[in-house]
């Protein structure tokens, strides 16, 4: 296995793995070690807390999303030879879509990129039982990857104790335990919306907890040994392979005149701050310059701009200060009204919406480009990842159908979903119309993976160039 890089999962959610990969990736920081974070499935939360507390960069690897040469690609691409990676696994450590296949689990991942695994297992309120529940989860290691297993949540007398028991009757030793403690606790909401202040007080738990990670358990060991690290030099690039046929062609093969730079505004503020930085990448590798902008602060789009891309967040906890700001809500509509091209996914898409009505029923006006209302529906109105066919070429610009993959988690819905598209659960078969899309528009509540269908970066761009020429 490779050995300059490990995953953290677990039995199921919730069992402490964000806590423990924050205090790893602070513990590599501390003693010096360069070391760059992954997560495994379609969550945005976990790498933007990775990046915004702890400052390390962090990317999404999914294996339903890509294939596993490209997952490789990925998981290499400008990676520097010192470098250690952490990859942070998702819910339970076998399960993947629908909760029953392997595809998209964080097993899977970890067999596609070689690395073994460390178990964070919850063992609050546990005793002798902790024992068969692992033997379980060991039975289906096939590959052997599962190298040792931090308890979390427990007393040092209660690890002590059970400590005696794995070692007889396991074949994968105790790492160490993470004692509970409230003060570390991590909400998953509060993630994306840190204040200054508490990004402070979050910055200092974490070392605090990396401290008890280097005191209760023996994850050093694991880690590069010091003379790994080149101290003063400039660390060496690996290329990481050849890139597929399919990216080659679509983001190098367009031709000179095609390369003209175009900017795009990505609305990124406390309300829309979901982004896969891959998306990102594939933008500007198709020739796209990336300026930020404020729907809650700012009072225009950035001079310029030539595209608008509307990530998903939380625009319902900021619809007050959305809908107060009349001036940003005219630009973008204005904007978008004159043809200019625009892509907006989930919170981005509410914000389209001529109302949004929140939780407590409250309405508030908002962009008003899409008519219809964005509502809270009191659950989850869909889940899961999708596979979204455009029904008629459009927005890709080719002649055929073309399909993009993503997710969907949301709360709210719309009187006006779109039915440019139709989306598709990868398991169940269950099928939906979705999307307004068009050659210059794709709006919707599905969350996207351009790398899946590298064509839509560059529609989206070239969409953005011919609305400068004009």
């Amino acid at each position: 296995m490779d050995k300059t890089g490990l995953m953290i999962a677990a039995p199921k959610s919730g069992s402490g793995k964000t806590l423990i990969v924050c205090a790893l990736l602070q513990l590599c920081k501390d003693r010096g070690i360069p070391v760059r974070a992954f997560k495994c499935g379609p969550d945005y939360i976990d790498p933007m807390f990775h990046r915004k507390v702890i400052g390390v960069p962090s990317r999404n690897l999914d294996t339903f999303f890509s294939g596993e040469q490209e997952i490789r690609e990925l998981f290499r691409m400008d990676r520097s030879l010192e470098e250690f990676s952490v990859v942070e696994g998702v819910m339970g450590l076998y399960d993947g879509l629908g909760g029953i296949r392997k595809e998209g689990s964080s097993y899977h991942l970890a067999q596609t990129l070689d690395i073994p695994i460390v178990l964070v297992m919850d063992a609050h309120g546990m005793g002798r039982t902790l024992i068969p529940v692992l033997a379980g989860l060991l039975s289906y290691d096939t590959d052997k990857r599962i190298i040792g297993i931090i308890l979390n949540r427990v007393s040092r007398n209660t690890y002590d104790a059970l400590a005696e028991l794995v070692k007889e009757e396991l074949s994968v030793p105790l790492l160490g335990y993470f004692p509970e403690n409230k003060e570390f606790a991590i909400g998953s909401r509060h993630l994306g919306l840190m204040m200054p202040e508490e990004m402070e007080r979050m910055q200092q738990r974490i070392r605090q907890a990396a401290g008890v990670l280097r005191e209760c358990t023996g994850m050093e060991r694991l880690l590069p040994p010091d003379n790994r690290i080149i101290s003063g030099k400039k660390m060496q690039k690996e290329r990481g392979g050849q890139e597929t046929e399919e990216r080659k062609a679509v983001c190098t093969g367009q031709k000179a005149n095609e390369r003209e730079p175009v900017r795009i505004a990505v609305a990124l503020d406390d309300a829309f701050n979901f982004y896969y930085e891959d998306n990102l990448r594939l933008l500007r590798e198709a020739g796209a310059q990336l300026t930020e902008f404020s729907p809650l602060k700012d009072r225009k789009l950035p001079d310029g701009t030539d595209g608008i891309l509307l990530g998903g967040g939380y625009p319902e906890l900021f619809a007050a200060r959305l809908a107060a700001n009349e001036s940003m809500r005219e630009a973008v509509r204005n904007a978008i009204m004159q043809g200019m091209p625009s892509v907006a996914e989930c919170g981005g898409f509410m914000y389209l919406h001529e109302q949004l009505v929140t939780e407590d029923g409250k309405r508030y006006p908002m962009a008003g480009v899409i008519p219809g209302v964005c509502s809270y529906q009191g659950k989850l109105v869909r889940f899961g990842y999708v596979e979204i066919t455009e029904k008629l070429p459009g927005f890709f610009r080719t002649d055929r159908k073309s399909r993009i993959k993503g997710h969907e988690f949301h709360y709210f819905d719309s009187t006006q979903n779109g039915d440019g598209c139709t989306a598709q659960k990868p398991v169940s078969g269950k099928s939906w119309e979705c999307i307004w899309t068009g050659r210059n528009r794709w709006w919707g509540f599905p969350h996207l993976y351009y790398p899946s269908n590298p064509q839509f970066a560059v529609s989206f761009v070239r969409s953005c160039r011919e609305y400068r020429r004009k």
